[in-house]
């Protein structure tokens, strides 16, 4: 795991290597173990090294091949080189190394751009071919790892962090209104090729680009299918085979030549990759880290205390403070690189931050799986308006009586939800934009691609979330665990499991009340039977709602009446003051878009206001 960079003229103006130092060395967080640098004439790489995988000297990059024709700069895991490197050195080729980088480079001789096809893994990387006169670039499946990019037809700049590409000095940091825009009404980020910052864009998840003589082109290397689903409907081969492929990616997740430790909320998620690990692997000495409270009734601790009673490992716990958020939010906003829409995030800063005072420099996370799991309290809706259009009515008014009895929702509500998913997708973009949005000063939407090829309301909208809000949570993920110097991986993103999950009907994700049915039910006498019964969704979560109406208080009213926040053109501060007041009175609970206008305007002054 490292920071990546890359400048490529041409215009053939030879690469300042001192500029490209000042960029690299931006990412000294990503990678505090070494850099190095590859500088051939009109095209430079930078590199930031997190030692992971072959500690040694082999193991440095930029790295090349033999005869140094092909060069790379790369950042993140490509879990199955060994079997990888295997294959290729009975195809001839030789490893100076034990390293997953030299894996990338030797399947790229051997597979040209197809060996994209070939990684399970999470990664960025730019190849340099000098043969071809090209540069090849590239981008995981699911955007696990960034690659951002400015390209102006001149001069193409990349890197991990839009920060280094800044301190080019090729680009002044001017906002994009479009993508504020879809943050501010919407809550959402990392949707598209566009960035926050105008001129910067991102390499799309499961993209790769080639450029060649002053040429971008663009492609998709891989899709994931929802419509293909498995032919054979058996329950118990079916969660067997779940198992199978999830202690797969589970056993390659934990290749490292140094400590590997786990996030452990208290959850289905994270429970299940520990309890595996101590089930099946001999891993010695596994350290789980938490983030917990005071209050028993916000707090994930006596979870989290059930699951380490069962299994034998040593959990740390930390106890995030609304103090040190106020400490520390411009900090982790540089990080980020954007706002951010909850400050659940800071409780994942925080486990992050307890793992590196620990010692640990790799941990799993639980990340994705209420994505393909339908994890999210939300996704009843749609799968209950599926069973109605398929006629299905005895196994409805079965489900919505576990879900009375599971859950503490009024009839109106339940039935108010119903039609509201029921309604086309454009439809809801519009009521959710005049209702829910009257203090922001938008005077239009952009209707964007709901996935119609899909019949299953539920499948669309897993569908949708994997390519909507997935992309943010790993951009999260990414930095909270980087700014940190640590290597976060999420076994639930194997594709191989998320490909599965996808082909399964609906029955296996919500069944019987509960969400995410399939990994429930695989997971009997391996999760404390109190962690399977669970009804209830916390996760790594802060308590928001109190800080803002307490501890945050007066942090927030010090924003909300700043010069800068009332000149701000994206919003009416005095109708979002006027909001504020009544959440604190009690009158509104929704805390969502107050924390989004707050944070938008810290992100724009760190940014955009010097």
């Amino acid at each position: 795991m490292c920071g990546i960079v890359g400048i490529y003229n041409m215009q053939n103006k030879k690469v300042d290597k001192e500029v490209l130092e000042k960029m690299t060395n931006s990412l000294i967080h990503r990678g505090p173990d070494g850099e190095g640098y590859f500088i051939k004439g009109n095209l430079g790489f930078g590199h930031r090294r997190l030692s992971i995988i072959d500690l040694s000297e082999n193991a440095k990059q930029p790295m090349c091949n033999e005869d140094k024709s092909i060069w790379i700069v790369y950042n993140g895991e490509v879990y199955n080189y060994i079997e990888l490197m295997d294959n290729l050195k009975n195809k001839g080729h030789y490893f100076k190394s034990c390293s997953d980088t030299e894996v990338i480079i030797h399947s790229y001789e051997e597979y040209g751009f197809n060996c994209l096809e070939k990684f399970i893994g999470m990664f960025s990387f730019a190849i340099w071919d000098e043969r071809k006169r090209i540069l090849f670039c590239a981008r995981d499946r699911f955007g696990i790892k960034p690659f951002y990019y400015f390209f102006d037809g001149e001069i193409f700049i990349f890197s991990s962090e839009i920060k280094a590409i800044l301190e080019s000095g090729c680009i002044t940091a001017e906002p994009e209104d479009e993508i504020i825009c879809d943050y501010l009404v919407f809550g959402l980020k990392n949707h598209k090729e566009k960035t926050f910052f105008k001129n910067i864009k991102t390499l799309n998840p499961a993209h790769y680009l080639i450029l060649e003589n002053s040429n971008l082109k663009k492609l998709k290397y891989w899709e994931l299918n929802p419509t293909n689903k498995i032919k054979k409907d058996n329950k118990n081969e079916i969660e067997e085979k779940f198992l199978e492929i999830f202690k797969e990616s589970i056993k390659i997740h934990l290749r490292s030549d140094v400590p590997v430790g786990t996030c452990l909320s208290g959850g289905l998620d994270s429970s299940a990759i520990v309890c595996l690990i101590d089930n099946f692997f001999n891993y010695s000495n596994l350290n789980t880290f938490s983030a917990v409270y005071e209050d028993e009734n916000i707090s994930e601790k006596k979870y989290i205390d059930i699951v380490l009673k069962k299994i034998n490992v040593k959990g740390f716990f930390i106890y995030p403070k609304p103090k040190n958020l106020i400490d520390e939010i411009e900090k982790i906003i540089y990080f980020q690189e954007e706002p951010f829409s909850s400050t659940s995030i800071y409780a994942q800063w925080n486990v992050m931050k307890l793992a590196k005072e620990n010692g640990i420099k790799v941990l799993l996370d639980g990340q994705g799986a209420d994505e393909i799991f339908a994890g999210y309290h939300y996704y009843y809706y749609p799968f209950y308006i599926d069973l109605i259009r398929s006629f299905k009515f005895r196994k409805f008014f079965k489900e919505i009586k576990y879900y009375f009895q599971y859950h503490n929702y009024s009839k109106i509500d339940f039935l108010s939800k119903i039609f509201y998913y029921s309604l086309p997708f454009s439809f809801r973009e519009r009521l959710n934009f005049y209702f829910k949005n009257k203090n922001l000063n938008f005077k239009y939407i952009k209707k964007r691609n709901n996935n119609l090829f899909l019949d299953s309301r539920l499948d669309k909208d897993l569908y949708g979330n994997l390519i909507l809000k997935l992309p943010a949570l790993l951009h999260y993920e990414d930095r909270n665990s980087m700014s940190h110097s640590i290597e976060s991986r999420v076994p639930f993103l194997d594709h191989r499991v998320v490909e599965f999950l996808f082909s399964l009907p609906s029955k296996y994700k919500i069944e019987d009340g509960y969400t995410k049915a399939v990994l429930r039910n695989s997971m009997k006498n391996i999760i404390p039977e109190e962690i399977i019964k669970r009804k209830d969704k916390v996760g790594f979560l802060t308590p928001e709602n109190l800080w803002l109406k307490n501890d945050l208080k007066e942090f927030v009213f010090d924003i909300l009446n700043s010069k800068s926040f009332k000149e701000r053109k994206f919003y009416n501060s005095v109708k979002i003051k006027k909001e504020y007041n009544y959440f604190i009175a009690g009158k509104i609970k929704d805390t969502s878009k107050i924390w989004r206008v707050i944070n938008a305007e810290l992100f724009l002054r760190k940014y955009f206001d010097r």
